[in-house]
């Protein structure tokens, strides 16, 4: 139904606390590596709790990778640096809603090439407010997709 693509993500709690809401809602997460932890690592593992059984987790060695192994998915790019809200967008089944490493984001490229269907979490207009954090990040947009797709196999 739903995709959450992290690519290369380097906090282990960040990752964990993503899988559990991936799992909750029944989401698909790939992970684009390198990652900056190992996927054994016992932050992520405290993070996610139990719900590794939960979730579907997908490994790719490449964002390429992802795209091509998913020729029918609509990708989003959620980023800082554009002023498209996630709340503007039409989510669709099979929506792919891509996001950045924690110090970086995503590679100014893939945001380049993809502008249209970049979206960005309005916060305050104070520069000091530079960003939230990943897994609070990917829970706003996850959520505001499911909304818009009526909870789809929730109760």
């Amino acid at each position: 139904m739903l995709n959450i693509v992290l690519v290369e993500p380097e906090i282990p709690q960040n990752t964990g606390n993503i899988i559990r809401s991936c799992a909750a809602t029944g989401t698909t997460l790939h992970l684009v590596r390198p990652l900056g932890f190992s996927f054994d690592d016992k932050h992520l593992k405290r993070s996610g709790l139990d719900y590794h059984d939960l979730a579907n987790i997908k490994f790719y060695d490449s964002f390429d990778e992802v795209v091509k192994n998913n020729p029918e998915g609509k990708f989003f790019f959620s980023t800082t640096k554009v002023n498209q809200s996630h709340s503007d967008v039409k989510f669709v089944e099979n929506s792919f809603i891509v996001f950045g490493k924690e110090t970086k984001g995503l590679p100014k490229e893939i945001i380049e090439n993809n502008l249209e269907t970049c979206i960005r979490i309005p916060m305050i207009d104070d520069e000091r407010a530079r960003s939230l954090n990943l897994s609070n990040s990917v829970a706003i947009v996850l959520y505001e997709a499911l909304r818009q797709l009526k909870y789809p196999n929730m109760k």
